[in-house]
């Protein structure tokens, strides 16, 4: 009887042999390619196909079936203050040995039928969410099963997903209670889009503070955007030319917030002096425009950091309850606001 012969897994070695370079050249190919050439990483490629050879890290995924790819849905990649939330969770993932796919929901919206074949061919883990809503509806049949999730920034409780993000209510209402505490009756907001859900809330911190004043509220000084340099100008100019303009705009966004400046200052006001404004977020872009812009600080790097150790925490096995995790923020105050003058 003859006996089986036993199928031995090609190796390094053998890769090696038939590339014609030493094993520390394919380990370098193969793992570090920006170490070598084109021509040698193409070669060690081929010859990797050739024997068969599969790497360690690859041949664990394959067993455990996991792909040690995440994917991350952002609202709009051009906004900046996003940079910050994907780069905590870009460090955090790789610390973990998993890779990130960025997926940008307002550029590519055609790119639903792609995270939906990536979820249903399992080759992502797990998925973060950077604003409410899905990329998809959740409601048709084959996405019964998805990945683990969590969304960071946002909070929509219908989802039930774990979420990271800052109290957007007290935080607007600290901006605005402070705009008062300069001397300001007459104060305006830029508000985000009505169907997000923090816009919702930093709209009602707006409220609430001007209500806590004493101080009417004047649906005339709430204008609205989408979060743009252009919405911002936009609903600048809507304010202003009301019969008694603000004199402080307290704006959903530091982009917006930006565009409201520019606004205001092409039509002749001095920033303080005749108009106080704060924005929200604090990307980098504040700290240098003319003048400094007063903003509430988000812990972005930290957000992302926090969102994506509840999704390594599910993909782990651990019972991740869902719900609301606030992390601190805090008003920067520099050279945009002043005491009301007039």
């Amino acid at each position: 009887m003859k006996c089986k012969k036993q199928v031995v897994a090609a190796t390094m070695k053998d890769v090696a042999q038939k590339a014609n370079v030493s094993t520390a050249t394919v380990s370098r190919a193969l793992m570090n390619p920006e170490k070598v050439s084109q021509s040698t990483r193409s070669k060690v490629e081929q010859a990797a196909l050739d024997v068969g050879y599969l790497p360690q890290s690859m041949g664990r995924n394959l067993k455990r079936n996991e792909s040690r790819t995440l994917l991350v849905i952002v609202p709009d990649i051009c906004d900046p203050f996003f940079s910050e939330i994907i780069r905590g969770v870009e460090i955090t993932a790789a610390e973990h040995g998993y890779l990130v796919l960025i997926g940008d929901c307002a550029h590519q919206n055609q790119q639903e039928k792609t995270f939906i074949d990536l979820i249903i061919t399992k080759q992502i883990d797990g998925m973060l969410l950077l604003g409410s809503r899905l990329p998809f509806d959740d409601g048709v049949e084959e996405q019964r099963n998805l990945p683990p999730m969590v969304m960071a920034n946002e909070f929509a409780p219908e989802l039930e997903l774990p979420t990271v993000h800052i109290d957007n209510l007290t935080a607007a209402f600290n901006a605005v209670n402070y705009l008062h505490e300069l001397g300001h009756q007459r104060i305006g907001c830029i508000a985000g889009p009505e169907e997000m859900p923090l816009c919702y809330y930093r709209l009602q911190g707006y409220v609430q503070a001007l209500r806590r004043s004493g101080i009417t509220v004047d649906p005339h000084y709430i204008a609205r955007g989408n979060f743009t340099f252009e919405a911002g100008a936009s609903a600048m100019a809507q304010l202003l030319d009301l019969p008694q303009p603000p004199t402080a705009v307290f704006c959903h966004s530091d982009i917006m917030a930006l565009g409201a400046l520019s606004l205001a200052k092409r039509r002749g006001l001095k920033v303080p002096d005749n108009l106080s404004i704060i924005g929200f977020d604090n990307i980098s872009l504040t700290e240098f425009c003319d003048p400094p812009l007063t903003t509430v600080s988000q812990p972005r790097f930290a957000i992302g950091r926090e969102a994506m150790l509840l999704l390594l925490d599910q993909l782990n096995g651990q019972s991740v309850r869902s719900g609301s995790r606030l992390l601190d923020c805090e008003l920067i105050v520099r050279g945009s606001t002043a005491k009301n003058k007039s």
